[in-house]
């Protein structure tokens, strides 16, 4: 199971890109350079997500777990 401490980086992450999008809403002048930086926060948290569920927490019976 993937770690409280990573996981709880993972919903920060989430969290930025959230607030990010409403100061997007807020600020036309940088709107679309703030929801470009939204769209990039989300995607890593995301990846980061995905990386920490295979190499944590993979499933039974997955083939990495054979060769390690």
């Amino acid at each position: 199971m993937p770690s409280p401490e990573i996981l709880n980086e993972i919903e920060q992450l989430h969290g930025v890109s959230d607030r990010l999008d409403a100061l997007a809403e807020q600020h036309s002048p940088v709107s679309d350079g703030l929801a470009k930086i939204s769209t990039s926060v989300r995607n890593i948290a995301i990846l980061l997500e995905v990386m920490v569920r295979i190499k944590i927490a993979p499933l039974p019976g997955d083939l990495g777990q054979a060769n390690s």
